[in-house]
């Protein structure tokens, strides 16, 4: 045969070269299965990026170290909803951290039988239950719609000149967290808002209400509910924390008598007080001066402000409440603050309360009313708690006393760490401190990508057409350049 006629390779060279090929394409095969086996089976997860992880906080990550029971969770929902892969990655993200939850979902409209099935279980049978999720723990459950987490922003103006309004957050962090510290306790513990006074209402959506104090309340499975002291009923029996908002006038002598009692049986009270009532005694300073705190009659001025009336309080003391909030650098935004200064109580014994100073003015701060006075650094808050000696048989009693009612406020709570805040006290005063370390869950904010539909076309003819259709253009002009 003539040298030119010569096959370029040989019958067992061409048969060398497919086996190779074949072995190397299921060696990839096997590599790529072993890889995802191990990644199902591997709780830990790696991240190119930051803004692709979901960072638990700190408090969640503490509840879910002390969760031992088992948990199912249940994704009720409509795949296809574009919320959806949201929900589900939060969800996988707490199963990562504690592998006593089981996540598991059922799409109502393509698994009919099941979703049937999940609908008696729970007791569902609303034509508006859909997009839930449902946490079980031994059969207690609580059910959640996907639909409440969401917070509605104005995203932009229609062409008849009428604001649009869309998702810009989701709260699921907020509500899985509160779901399984409510499964995980029997019962939830209760705080009444004391009124007829002139005080806030947890019922006030308004500015200066405590709706959303209240609100905050029931996420850490503390239920709350007005009191009214005015009658002949004492303080009651279930009254884990009893919360005074702002009073604006004077409380009466047998009101005055019922708090103190209920303080002397080991009561906690969380006391608020703000710059409307200076120079208007509300009863409860002599009663509190007992327990070693002075409320003064004037409101503090701060160089370190934005509107003038504000002030940022980033100077703490040594307590579990502040704690968190001192060790990540976090400011308070506090409205014309009362002095809130620490005393020698009544009963100074070793029996006697303890009173700590939680929060700081700085050191050029001012006094609003008696501005000759020299600058200073005011205290704005305090803690008060009864020794452990000298506890009553309810228990051992807990005052918060802030100088301001504001923060706690529908406008203010948001700003700052004051959301942080307000948790911290309430769980200290009814002493569950596990939930004093690390700062709280967090709106997470959604960046989405609108597309029209003509530019969703034009991306997929990209991915779909032009780039691989790119590559292959290119290898032909290689391969035919080569062959030449």
């Amino acid at each position: 045969m003539p040298e030119d006629n010569k096959p370029s390779f040989s019958a067992a060279r061409k048969w060398s070269i497919g086996f190779s090929l074949l072995a190397r394409t299921a060696l990839v095969v096997a590599v790529v299965g072993m890889v995802n086996y191990l990644g199902a089976q591997f709780p830990h997860r790696f991240y190119l990026s930051a803004k692709t992880r979901i960072h638990l906080s700190p408090r969640t990550m503490n509840v879910l170290e002390a969760l031992t029971n088992k948990v199912t969770v249940t994704l009720y929902y409509d795949m296809q909803d574009k919320f959806y892969p949201d929900i589900e990655s939060m969800l996988e993200a707490y199963r990562n951290a504690n592998r006593n939850i089981t996540v598991r979902t059922v799409d109502y409209n393509l698994d009919r039988t099941r979703a049937q099935d999940i609908k008696q279980r729970y007791g569902l049978g609303y034509s508006n239950d859909r997009n839930l999720i449902i946490f079980d723990i031994g059969g207690r459950f609580k059910v959640l719609s996907g639909e409440q987490m969401l917070r509605y922003g104005v995203t932009g103006v229609s062409k008849d000149r009428k604001l649009e309004f869309s998702p810009v957050a989701y709260n699921s962090e907020l509500f899985f967290t509160s779901a399984l510290l409510a499964l995980e306790n029997a019962k939830p513990l209760k705080a009444y808002f004391l009124t007829g006074d002139g005080e806030g209402l947890i019922t006030d959506t308004g500015d200066y209400g405590f709706s959303k104090f209240a609100a905050l309340l029931a996420q850490n499975y503390i239920a709350p509910a007005n009191l009214d002291l005015s009658g002949v009923a004492a303080v009651p029996a279930d009254c884990d924390l009893l919360v005074i908002a702002a009073p604006v006038k004077s409380l009466p002598a047998p009101e005055l008598d019922k708090i103190e009692a209920y303080l002397d049986r080991g009561g906690r009270l969380l006391m608020l007080f703000n710059f409307l009532s200076v120079g208007q005694p509300t009863g409860l300073e002599p009663l509190l001066k007992h327990w070693g705190v002075i409320v003064g009659d004037d409101y503090v001025k701060d160089i370190y402000t934005i509107t003038g009336d504000d002030v940022k309080v980033s100077r703490y003391g040594d307590h579990p409440i502040v704690a968190s909030l001192k060790a990540n650098d976090l400011a308070l935004q506090m409205i014309r603050p009362r002095p809130v200064l620490a005393a020698t109580p009544k009963d100074s014994g070793p029996q006697g309360p303890k009173v700590t100073e939680l929060a700081f003015s700085s050191q050029q701060s001012t006094l609003g009313i008696e501005t000759n006075v020299p600058p200073r650094a005011y205290p704005l808050m305090a803690a008060v708690q009864q020794a452990q000696d000298g506890a009553a048989a309810g228990g051992v009693a807990r005052i918060v006393v802030v100088g301001d009612s504001f923060c706690f406020g529908n406008y203010y709570i948001q700003g700052g760490a004051n959301r942080d805040f307000a948790g911290f006290t309430v769980n200290w005063l009814v002493d569950r401190p596990g939930l004093l370390q690390g700062i709280g869950p967090r709106p997470m904010s959604e960046f989405r990508l609108m597309l029209t539909p003509r530019q969703r076309l034009d991306i997929s003819w990209l991915l779909l057409g032009a780039l691989p259709g790119g590559v292959l253009l290119l290898g032909g002009i290689i391969w035919m350049t080569r062959r030449k």
